[in-house]
């Protein structure tokens, strides 16, 4: 069965700290480079960093420094480590196979809503 269940999402203050979880099915997480995408209002879904199945991750430029994903393979889990969070980055954030532009095809799990106050 194809899940992805992202959590941890929330309410902070900008300059605080949210660490995102997703639980895929292993058909879904295997040995396929994961990634996270996020979704603002009015804004077409972009991607924020992804990571290999050996680890090496890249990030979006306006992400970079601040955010760190990683994945646990035992457990079929990728996270998001989010710092220094800006009000900008109010999203739904996603997490999925590592795909293509624009990044709209195929299953999607629910989300889970960031949202930075300033």
């Amino acid at each position: 069965q194809v899940q992805l269940v992202e959590s941890g999402g929330g309410l902070v203050q900008a300059g605080g700290s949210l660490r995102l979880s997703c639980a895929a099915s292993g058909s879904i997480f295997s040995s396929n480079a994961m990634a996270w995408y996020r979704q603002a209002p009015g804004k077409q879904r972009e991607l924020v960093a992804d990571i290999s199945s050996g680890g090496s991750a890249k990030y979006a430029d306006s992400v970079t420094g601040r955010f760190t994903i990683s994945r646990d393979n035992a457990k079929n889990t990728v996270y998001l480590q989010m710092n220094s969070l800006k009000p900008e980055d109010t999203a739904v954030y996603y997490c999925n196979r590592r795909k293509l532009p624009p990044y709209q095809s195929g299953y999607w799990g629910q989300g889970t809503q960031v949202t930075v106050s300033s």
